[in-house]
């Protein structure tokens, strides 16, 4: 899961100004490099890379970034609760399209819908 290059077509329709080196995205965001570096490693953020392995962060992940930061920095909250954070959060992503109700409609929709619900369940520890 960790280290993974960019599929394809991540980068298309996307300004080279939205891109950015790992200096440049730890400048903007008040972080050391190898904060970014540990964050990776821990799998809290999935930067692209370059042919040459340099890693590329998306806005996307700065906002995640931010939001790392600000559990951390913020709530006090350390890098294990930050984890189950953001996989309940991804959990709870999945799991609202499948609460429509022509979702629910098919026996396909309400096993995912369980399936999510299991993996919830899990992350809580229930």
């Amino acid at each position: 899961m960790l280290g993974w290059a960019a599929p394809p077509g991540r980068w298309i329709g996307m300004a080279l100004d939205d891109l950015f080196f790992i200096s440049t995205a730890a400048e903007q965001l008040g972080m050391h490099p190898q904060t970014l570096r540990k964050y990776e490693r821990l799998g809290l953020i999935r930067p692209s890379r370059t042919i040459g392995s340099m890693r590329l962060y998306a806005r996307a992940e700065l906002e995640r970034l931010r939001l790392i930061k600000q559990l951390v920095d913020g709530h006090g909250i350390n890098l294990a609760g930050v984890q189950r954070l953001l996989a309940m959060a991804e959990v709870m992503q999945r799991i609202r399209p499948l609460l429509d109700e022509s979702a629910l409609s098919t026996g396909h929709g309400r096993r995912q819908l369980l399936n999510e619900i299991k993996r919830l369940n899990d992350l809580l520890g229930l």
